[in-house]
C-alpha cells in the first residue's frame, strides 16, 4: 500500500500540499516519511507546465493529471435536478442523482484511491468526493481556500431548508452527499481556524497555516518556488519594480483581484478600485488564478504579477514591501509583507450586483464578523 494523495483543484491546494509534506519530510525524514503522490485536476483550473516543474523538485512520487467532469458533462443526471414540489420527493431524486453521479465519474478517475493510506481531498464538493463517497474509501477533507469556511459556509448554504436531515442522510446513512466534513467516509477536515466559523462541523480539525509556513526553512521555500513560479526572472523584475517606486511614491499598492461575477462586471469593479487606490500610491495588480479576465489589456501601464504564483509566496521574498493589499473577498491573514489588509467585503459588492448573489452567509443566518 502506497502512503499518501493529495487532490488538488488550484494552485492554492497544491501549495498546501508542499507545506504538509515538506512539514512531513522535516519531522520523519523521507525515508520514514514514505512517497506521496499529487493528483492536479484540470476541471476548474489550468496547471499548465506546473506538473512537470512539481515533479521535478522530487517531492512527488508522481504527479497525476485528473480529467475531473462536472456534472453538466453528463446530460442525463439534469432530470434528477428537477423540483418535485417537496422534501420527500426531491430527497429521492437526490438520492438517484448522489449513486448515478459517482458511476459516471468512476471512468475518469486515475488512480485506485484505495491503494493509499492517506487520502487528502481540497474542495470535496467536487465531483470526487461524490465518488469516494459512494465508493466507501475514507479520506480527509481540506479547506478549499485560506478560512474560506468563515467567509461562506458551503454546505450549510447549498443545503439550506432541512440542513439537519441533509447531514443526516450523508454522515450516517451515505444516500446523499454534503461536502465539509458531513460527507460518511470524510473521516476529519482540515481548517486554518474553526473558533473562526460560526457554525463548526464535529469533524473539523484545525490545523492553522500560518505554523505551516513559519517551519519552512530556506531550502523548503526554494524547492516550492521552483515549482510554483514559471518565469522567476519576471517575477524578480516584479519585485524589483516594487522596490524603485518607493523612491518617486510614499505609498505602494497591491490589488489582488477575484474570479467575481461576469467579466464585463469585473472589469468595471477593478477600474473603479485601480481609480480610487493610485490616488493614494501606485497600484499592481496580482491577478487571482483563475481570473480570466485580460488585466495586461485593460492595465497597460501597470505591473501586473504573474496570475499562477499564489500570493503566499510574495512572503519568500525578502524586501518585498507594500502599504497597502487590497482585494474583494481573498482572505488576507496569511499575508506578511504589506502594512495594512483590505478586504472590501460584501457591502462593497452591493455596489455592482444583487447582494442576495454574493450574501450567503447571511441568508442561512451566519453574520460574518468584520475583519480586524
Amino acid at each position: 500500500m502506497n502512503d499518501r494523495i493529495y487532490v488538488c483543484h488550484t494552485y492554492y491546494h497544491a501549495y498546501v500540499a508542499f507545506l504538509k509534506e515538506l512539514k512531513l519530510r522535516r519531522e520523519k525524514g523521507p525515508v520514514e516519511a514514505g512517497e506521496a503522490s499529487l493528483v492536479l485536476s484540470s476541471m476548474s483550473n489550468d496547471f499548465e507546465q506546473f506538473g512537470e516543474r512539481a515533479a521535478a523538485t522530487g517531492l512527488f512520487a508522481e504527479v497525476i493529471p485528473f480529467d475531473e467532469k462536472r456534472e453538466d458533462h453528463f446530460p442525463e443526471l439534469a432530470c434528477f435536478r428537477q423540483d418535485k414540489g417537496n422534501i420527500v420527493f426531491n430527497m429521492w431524486q437526490r438520492i438517484r442523482f448522489t449513486k448515478r453521479y459517482a458511476k459516471l465519474e468512476a471512468p475518469f478517475i486515475p488512480v485506485d484511491f484505495r491503494k493509499y493510506r492517506d487520502v487528502y481531498v481540497f474542495c470535496d464538493s467536487d465531483p470526487i468526493g461524490y465518488y469516494l463517497n459512494q465508493n466507501k474509501i475514507y479520506y480527509h477533507a481540506l479547506e478549499d481556500g485560506l478560512n474560506c469556511l468563515v467567509h461562506f459556509d458551503a454546505a450549510r448554504y447549498d443545503n439550506r431548508g432541512h440542513f439537519n436531515l441533509k447531514a443526516f442522510l450523508s454522515k450516517k446513512l451515505n444516500l446523499i452527499f454534503v461536502q465539509n466534513g458531513y460527507g460518511k467516509y470524510c473521516l476529519d477536515m482540515e481548517v486554518n481556524s474553526i473558533s473562526a466559523i460560526a457554525l463548526p462541523c464535529p469533524c473539523y480539525k484545525e490545523v492553522p497555516r500560518g505554523e505551516l509556513v513559519d517551519a519552512l526553512t530556506r531550502e523548503d521555500k526554494d524547492i516550492i518556488l521552483r515549482a510554483f513560479v514559471r518565469d522567476m526572472d519576471g517575477l524578480l523584475q516584479k519585485i524589483e519594480e516594487c522596490n524603485e517606486s518607493g523612491a518617486e511614491r510614499k505609498d505602494k499598492i497591491l490589488i489582488l483581484t477575484d474570479p467575481l461575477c461576469t467579466l464585463d462586471v469585473r472589469e468595471q469593479i477593478f477600474r473603479d478600485i485601480v481609480a480610487e487606490y493610485e490616488k493614494q500610491g501606485q497600484v499592481f495588480i496580482k491577478p487571482h488564478p483563475r481570473d480570466g479576465l485580460d488585466y495586461h489589456g485593460i492595465f497597460p501601464e501597470k505591473p501586473i504579477f504573474d496570475a499562477t504564483v499564489p500570493m503566499e509566496m510574495l512572503n519568500f521574498f525578502e524586501g518585498l514591501h507594500f502599504e497597502q493589499v487590497v482585494t474583494v473577498f481573498t482572505d488576507l491573514k496569511g499575508i506578511r509583507f504589506a502594512d495594512r489588509l483590505v478586504r472590501l467585503g460584501d457591502e462593497f459588492m452591493d455596489r455592482y450586483e444583487d447582494p442576495e448573489i454574493h450574501n450567503q452567509n447571511k441568508r442561512i443566518g451566519i453574520l460574518e464578523k468584520p475583519d480586524e
